[in-house]
């Protein structure tokens, strides 16, 4: 795909996002808060309506029509995330209900059998907090420690700091793939193999790098990684925890019900084959059809098509951006063609609140996102209490920045004058 064809995808698919055409106090929407939840398209919402219409049943357990065809439906999708990841086998896909639950599997599954006092566990201080709490549980419940790998000077992930962590006593690595606040995007293959030459296992928060670039989790070696259906064009509610087949057969289950059984007994029960072992009771059947809808759309545009025309939509946006006196961004600074960091940019303006700059945004018809981002630990670590943070995805385009940054340089003007 040339450079022209890359620029071209925004305005050859936003037909395909019916939210995208409407008015919000009288002006165009504008949606610049794709990191905390993405758009649907057409196709995405035509999925999950086609199986409440004419699918509607539960899966793996009727010999009806219905059921045959909502289980094809749904055991189809699997296959499409696997496909998408570059899994080795299916069974290496669980559904979950989000991110959050899928890192919750495996702290209290993997974490509570391996874990014991005076293991550690290696963090970073920008990560989500679905990515700290679970992980302070555990180590309240296993005496482990955990440890925080703090930032360079260019608000970065430390990797002297990380190298410097990294012993016989690590047991585990969890870290983001792409910071939700900081943009910065972590070179998760070298982290993966530092970690594995000292024996311990690794889990990747994906939720910011699925919807944006190629994952390859084979080529990456993470033990498991996680994704979030909502922040790659599918519907809330679904998620999946992707974990190499070996672990996921040494873990114990995690819920215990329907589906995940193999024989039930009044004295003992036998566990099902994964993935089923880690997916009890009823599933979120349709969405989990939408998440297949969605993978297919991403994967007719092309991963790599998308990454490419977000690294231009970054390069003009902070371009812009930097142009804005006492406006500071937290995180690296893309280079000049935009790579190097994720579409996305948190900032403060010096003396406003962020979250009057994105009320007054609001007016303007224009969707950011202001507040602590479900990152108070990194905040905290910058001496902030909160940041405005504008999130971009491949629907979005050149014209929307400019008249984002019209709109925000009047919008401190307008608090200026009232100073």
């Amino acid at each position: 795909m040339t450079e022209t064809q890359v620029s071209a995808i925004a305005p050859n698919i936003r037909d395909d996002f019916p939210i995208l055409h409407q008015q919000i106090n009288g002006k165009p929407l504008i949606y610049f808060d794709n990191a905390a939840t993405s758009q649907k398209p057409q196709a995405v919402i035509n999925a999950l309506r086609n199986y409440y219409e004419f699918d509607n049943a539960n899966v793996h357990r009727g010999a009806h029509s219905l059921s045959g065809r909502a289980t094809d439906a749904y055991e189809g999708a699997r296959d499409k995330v696997a496909k998408f990841i570059n899994a080795r086998s299916r069974n290496e896909i669980v559904y979950t209900r989000n991110a959050s639950e899928a890192i919750n599997i495996v702290a209290y599954s993997w974490g509570l059998e391996n874990l014991k006092a005076g293991d550690e566990i290696i963090i970073s201080v920008m990560e989500h907090h679905s990515n700290i709490v679970p992980w302070q549980i555990i180590a309240q419940k296993t005496g482990a420690v955990i440890r925080f790998v703090e930032l360079t000077p260019t608000e970065e992930l430390d990797m002297e700091q990380y190298k410097g962590f990294l012993n016989e006593k690590t047991k585990l690595v969890s870290l983001v793939h792409i910071s939700n606040t900081l943009g910065c995007i972590n070179p998760v293959e070298e982290i993966i193999t530092l970690a594995h030459q000292q024996g311990a296992k690794v889990l990747i928060d994906a939720c910011q790098s699925l919807p944006h670039l190629p994952i390859d989790v084979q080529k990456m070696d993470c033990d498991w990684l996680v994704g979030s259906g909502h922040k790659m064009c599918a519907t809330t509610g679904i998620g999946f925890l992707y974990g190499k087949e070996e672990i996921l057969l040494a873990m114990p289950p995690f819920l215990g019900g329907g589906e995940m059984i193999g024989e039930v007994y009044l004295d003992h029960f036998t566990c099902g084959e994964l993935p089923h072992k880690f997916e009890a009771g009823t599933p979120a059947i349709g969405e989990a059809i939408a998440l297949g809808s969605a993978v297919d759309y991403l994967s007719n545009i092309g991963m790599e098509n998308i990454h490419q025309y977000e690294e231009e939509l970054t390069a003009y946006l902070f371009k812009k951006l930097n142009q804005i006196p006492n406006l500071q961004i937290y995180g690296n600074q893309p280079t000049p063609d935009g790579k190097g960091r994720a579409a996305l940019a948190a900032f403060n303006v010096k003396g406003i609140h962020a979250s009057d700059l994105a009320t007054l945004l609001d007016n303007e018809g224009i969707a950011i996102r202001s507040g602590h981002h479900c990152t108070q630990p990194l905040h905290r670590y910058l001496e902030i209490s909160g940041s405005a943070r504008a999130s971009l995805y491949f629907y979005n385009t050149r014209e929307e920045i400019d008249t984002f940054i019209i709109a925000l340089q009047e919008t401190i003007s307008f608090f200026r004058e009232m100073l």
